[in-house]
């Protein structure tokens, strides 16, 4: 198989990038185990008798592989690649959730994209989406840098963390319903073990929004009948936990100026405000 240097370290991989080669930030080893079926996500997904139960479960994440639609896309990608990137290797598995282990914020988006995350290793990393979030983070004082590359570029969440409903990039970014329930659990026990450092959620779209509140609703937390509808500021109170409600920084929502740098940064100013 062809590798290709690291942009960062410089270090060859090949696409995508077996566990434990020493990718930055990888958070799994060659002996991380595999979930090949919905079943297995369920069990793996139980991470509470380990010594650091966010750090396994990041690395069973990693390293999962029960969507069969997904994990062809996700590495056809990965070995095809954007002529932008032709030289460069791509992660090519799934994204874990990235930041603080103990925030006070928590940010739930939709899925990696296929040349950002799937690429760089990292959530929200690497694409125009990443960008716009980045930007307005570090602007409300929430990441340490104003841009994010690669993962081990330096870039650091501050009191906050990024997690996707769906881990793998999908066509079209359009999961479907028996993928985005296959990957739930994974979802609902990242949740379940923020939750108590957790004050402020931000769903980053419809995706988002539905997905915080089911992961939300399996942790324990009590939802309203009907359930708080997504918007742009949208603002429901959820007993100590705030859910607020942003429209994803997309480039369909970015270029047509449905959401702009001051739009961004309301929602991230609020989550401040209810935080301090």
């Amino acid at each position: 198989m062809t590798s290709h240097p690291h942009p960062l370290t410089g270090r060859e991989f090949t696409s995508p990038v077996p566990a434990g080669e020493g990718w930055p930030d990888d958070p799994a080893t060659g002996t991380t185990p595999i979930a090949r079926t919905p079943a297995q996500v369920r069990r793996l997904a139980r991470t509470s008798e380990e010594p650091d139960p966010l750090a396994e479960l990041d690395a069973r994440v990693s390293t999962c592989a029960a969507c069969p639609r997904l994990v062809r896309w996700r590495e056809d990608v990965a070995v095809g690649k954007r002529a932008a990137y032709d030289d460069q290797p791509y992660w090519g598995r799934p994204s874990p959730g990235w930041g603080a282990d103990e925030p006070r914020l928590l940010i739930v988006g939709l899925a990696p994209a296929a040349h950002g995350a799937n690429r760089t290793g990292r959530v929200f990393t690497g694409d125009s989406s990443g960008d716009w979030l980045f930007a307005s983070l570090h602007r409300t004082g929430w990441a340490s840098l104003p841009t994010s590359a690669h993962a081990g570029d330096g870039q650091r969440l501050l009191g906050a963390r990024m997690i996707a409903t769906v881990r793998c990039a999908p066509p079209q970014n359009k999961p479907t319903v028996r993928e985005r329930d296959t990957c739930q659990p994974w979802l609902e026990q990242e949740v379940r073990l923020l939750l108590p450092h957790v004050r402020v959620v931000v769903a980053l779209g419809a995706y988002g929004w539905a997905g915080a509140l089911r992961g939300l609703a399996a942790a324990g937390v009590g939802l309203p009948t009907p359930r708080p509808r997504f918007g742009h500021e949208a603002e429901a109170q959820l007993g100590d936990l705030t859910l607020l409600g942003c429209y994803h920084p997309s480039q369909h929502n970015t270029f047509t100026g449905r959401l702009t740098p001051d739009m961004l940064d309301r929602v991230f100013e609020r989550a401040r405000a209810l935080t301090d």
